[in-house]
């Protein structure tokens, strides 16, 4: 998700009068607009509602200061297919954190699983050497990183779910938000170990 777009004092002023239709509410259609996308996102059942609504906001803010203006649409209506936007996309963001590396091992050391279809009908060397890949790449990840995304793949099921909840209170970050920072580590360690095997 866009997380590196900052808005100006200027630029968010210009969104304020967008937002307001040419009556000031003093900041008002601003807060209600938000209350209503953090109950919009409640009702999709989304963990991280008030995080998705500044998202969506921001995004908003960023369109109008792009393109000038946003005319075509009232400035509810187009909040609100924005913010379907940003659902889909986080819906897609925490599938993906269910797929690529799926499990870890419990052995001497804790490793991840590639997923089965990278170690799927492949000599048991071939699988060692994925492993000896993959134990390099965690390595070459930082202490946080590596100990994220060894903690967030262990455990099944239920435990899984909990040591999320934990791991995500422990690093003070939102289901949604641990889910795509540990994608973002997991895509890391996946481009790594197909260059470690040459593949």
């Amino acid at each position: 998700m866009k997380k590196d777009w900052t808005p100006t004092e200027s630029s968010f002023q210009t969104f304020l009068r967008w937002l307001d239709e040419g009556v000031d509410s003093s900041g008002e259609k601003y807060l209600e607009m938000r209350r209503r996308l953090v109950a919009y996102f409640d009702r999709k059942n989304s963990q991280s509602a008030d995080e998705l609504a500044d998202e969506t906001l921001a995004r908003v803010a960023q369109k109008l200061e792009e393109k000038g203006q946003i005319n075509d649409l009232s400035p509810a209506h187009y909040c609100y297919i924005t913010a379907k936007f940003v659902f889909l996309e986080s819906v897609r963001y925490a599938k993906r954190s269910q797929t690529g590396l799926e499990e870890i091992t419990a052995a001497n050391q804790p490793r991840l699983e590639v997923t089965s279809s990278f170690l799927q009908k492949t000599p048991f060397e071939d699988q060692e050497h994925r492993f000896t890949c993959l134990d390099l790449c965690l390595k070459k990840l930082s202490a946080t990183d590596s100990e994220l995304i060894l903690e967030y793949y262990h455990g099944e099921q239920q435990e899984k779910i909990q040591r999320r909840r934990q791991l995500g209170e422990k690093l003070g970050l939102s289901a949604n938000a641990l889910s795509i920072r540990a994608c973002r580590i997991r895509s890391k360690v996946e481009t790594c170990i197909k260059e470690c095997c040459g593949k």
